[in-house]
């Protein structure tokens, strides 16, 4: 599948994003400037438009974006004029990690370290909010596992759709209570 990701810079989704680079569909995106992240990504094949423009969207089956992406957008908007499916990332999340046994970590505080520390102890897959000192990125891809350790934003929702096979709660206090 051809994936495009509309704030790939962003940690949370340049984590989703070399996720399915791995899986192996053709991943690209777009951010509104250049950081280490987007370098990455670039070093790893994926290919980063700077900045936000209309003439990303091509013939892609799909184009994923961060929570801060409005549906102004240039992308957006030239996505839905060419009939492409368009989701936030937290909607697509269901979709995308469906066939693995997701270990959801979530909390108002320590998720990243309780994840990194799941993804030292565990096989598997992980998608972290942080980079890994144990494996030096956000990201861990283990093809031989169906078990993704996977950090859940309660900031947006996307915790309620990643669809756990067993959540940890790390703490919890009020925050983010529209969700």
């Amino acid at each position: 599948m051809k994936i495009h990701f509309i704030g790939i810079g962003g940690i949370g989704i340049s984590g989703l994003a070399q996720y399915m680079h791995f899986k192996g569909h053709e991943i690209t995106g777009s951010d509104v400037a250049d950081s280490r992240i987007v370098r990455i990504l670039r070093d790893k094949g994926i290919d980063v438009t700077i900045p936000h423009n209309k003439k990303a969207i091509g013939d892609q089956d799909l184009v994923i974006h961060s929570a801060i992406i409005r549906g102004n957008n240039p992308e957006v908007v030239a996505a839905k004029e060419k009939g492409i499916k368009v989701l936030a990332r937290r909607e697509a999340l269901l979709d995308l990690l469906h066939e693995q046994k997701v270990y959801a970590v979530a909390g108002a505080h320590g998720k990243s370290t309780t994840s990194a520390i799941l993804a030292a102890i565990m096989d598997g897959s992980a998608i972290i909010g942080a980079e890994s000192k144990g494996f030096g990125s956000n990201v861990r891809y283990d093809a031989t596992s169906d078990q993704l350790i996977f950090e859940a934003d309660e900031s947006d929702g996307s915790f309620l759709n990643s669809n756990p096979y067993c959540a940890i709660v790390v703490n919890a206090e009020p925050e983010h209570m529209e969700y």
